[in-house]
């Protein structure tokens, strides 16, 4: 099953990309404090890797925020920013697609 891989590669990208958007990639000025939005994610890690359920569900949950915060960005913003916020939003959909459909398996 492709699922389960998928949805692990797109969490650990989604995290690292939210830490990368805030600190180097594109930071906004005065709020390079927004890395710490990558930590519920963080946290979720361990449980999806090990396939847990419970922290599979609370991922379908965050999904759609981090998609919403990247997709208005990413409209609104111009240059390198629209281009990272772009890239954090097709991860996230990516990340929910995978992981609905790991949950729908299981």
């Amino acid at each position: 099953m492709i699922a389960p891989r998928v949805t692990v590669a797109a969490l650990l990208a989604l995290a690292a990309l939210e830490v990368l958007w805030s600190v180097a990639l594109a930071p906004l000025p005065h709020a390079r404090w927004l890395w710490v939005k990558a930590i519920p994610l963080a946290i979720l890690v361990p449980g999806v890797m090990r396939g847990a359920r419970n922290p599979r569900q609370w991922l379908a949950l965050l999904c759609p925020l981090y998609f919403a915060e990247a997709i208005v960005r990413a409209l609104t913003e111009p240059g390198r920013h629209g281009i990272v916020a772009g890239t954090a939003a097709a991860l996230s959909v990516v990340l929910f697609v995978a992981v609905v459909a790991w949950l729908r398996k299981s």
